[in-house]
């Protein structure tokens, strides 16, 4: 694989807890209020604007952002999807096996209980941080996994490594500790078996950490809505889209013929959106949530779209951009001119760019040849 070591670490952490996500964590991001003195992404920050690469890419129209985007993630310029019987049967498989109103066992996230007291601790004010470490450190999984991600490039506040708990919830603080939590109980779930195509669960975690973030901004400085439910959003339409991805691969596998990646991303167009919001009523979520997925689809795009569907959107859109300029496919400004195109421009979207930009140069080089 084509990406480094690190990067698949990150993703060999990542296809199982997303599948455990529980209702409770959800019910208190989604519960519409922004957390007590918590701040909204970005706000306060002085961003300088980014440095123009000495040789600019060129600008890809819209349509062609998603287009590297899955060539990206699939290893393999994309074709339109094949025409042979046998690609076409699988696809109608997987279009009658997730276009139904229930999702099948193995394509349905369970939701394990043992987090309530871990999410009213971190909703409610009067718990202090040392309890709340107390609290996470009992899950010695989720502590792994959030002291993992709290040292990653992507969240690490500064040089010093972060050793506990204790520490990370220090640094970060309880809003930080709230969305780093949710992070690290997603992860895990985009780890896929080996076969083909073993590069995409790295490229979509990556694009959904990319998203969240795009998201969050959005939703506190353009939408006035609540950032964590923004980023919950991303997270489950990544979960939808991995979903997919292993539907198709097991359908394939089924009929014994090699994966077409123009098949499997078109069905991923078809069905993410659609799957994540089969999840979100299974979990009972709230009608604002299943309605921003629905802003994803085809015929929604057209209409107006509520706060939460365009800050998923424009961090689906922002996410796909920075996972280009990471892997040198497109440079800072190719970046904010994409989003435009995309009908998202204006100084706080370029704020919101830049500061995404800043990150994903923080994140190094890919490794990508």
């Amino acid at each position: 694989m084509g990406a480094g070591s690190g990067l698949m670490s990150k993703s060999i952490l990542f296809l199982s807890a997303l599948i455990a996500l529980p209702v409770a964590l959800l019910a208190f991001i989604l519960s519409g209020r922004r957390p007590r003195g918590a701040d909204p992404p970005g706000r306060g920050e002085k961003h300088p604007a980014p440095t123009p690469a000495p040789a600019p890419a060129p600008v890809p129209p819209t349509p062609e952002v998603a287009s590297r985007l899955h060539e990206l993630a699939f290893g393999v310029p994309l074709r339109p999807p094949a025409d042979e019987p046998a690609h076409l049967e699988v696809a109608a498989a997987v279009d009658l096996l997730l276009s139904g109103p229930v999702l099948k066992p193995e394509y349905a996230p369970r939701r394990p209980l043992h987090l309530p007291k871990l999410v009213q601790a971190v909703n409610d004010e009067n718990v202090s941080r040392r309890e709340l470490a107390v609290l996470i450190a009992q899950d010695p999984a989720l502590a792994g996994n959030l002291l993992r991600l709290a040292n990653s490039a992507f969240y690490r506040a500064n040089s010093q490594p972060v050793e506990s708990i204790d520490r990370a919830v220090t640094l970060l603080g309880t809003s930080g500790i709230r969305s780093l939590m949710a992070a690290a109980l997603l992860q895990p779930v985009f780890r896929t078996a080996s076969g083909e195509f073993r590069r995409f669960p790295d490229i979509t975690w990556e694009h959904t950490q990319y998203a969240a973030s795009a998201a969050e901004a959005y939703a506190a400085i353009l939408a006035d809505e609540d950032p964590f439910a923004a980023q919950l959003l991303v997270l489950l339409h990544g979960l939808g889209t991995i979903l997919v991805f292993r539907a198709a691969m097991d359908e394939y596998a089924r009929h014994g013929v090699p994966a077409d990646a123009a098949t499997v991303a078109a069905l991923i167009g078809r069905h993410a959106a659609h799957v994540a919001s089969r999840v979100a009523h299974d979990w009972e979520l709230s009608s604002r949530i299943l309605t921003a997925l629905e802003d994803q689809s085809d015929y929604m795009q057209s209409r107006d779209a509520t706060a939460l569907g365009l800050a998923l959107r424009f961090g689906r859109h922002c996410g796909a951009v920075a996972v280009l300029r990471h892997h040198e496919l497109l440079d800072d400004d190719g970046g904010m001119a994409a989003l435009a195109a995309y009908g998202f421009a204006g100084p706080d979207c370029e704020r919101i760019w830049a500061r995404l930009a800043k990150q994903v140069a923080a994140d190094g080089p890919s490794g990508e040849a």
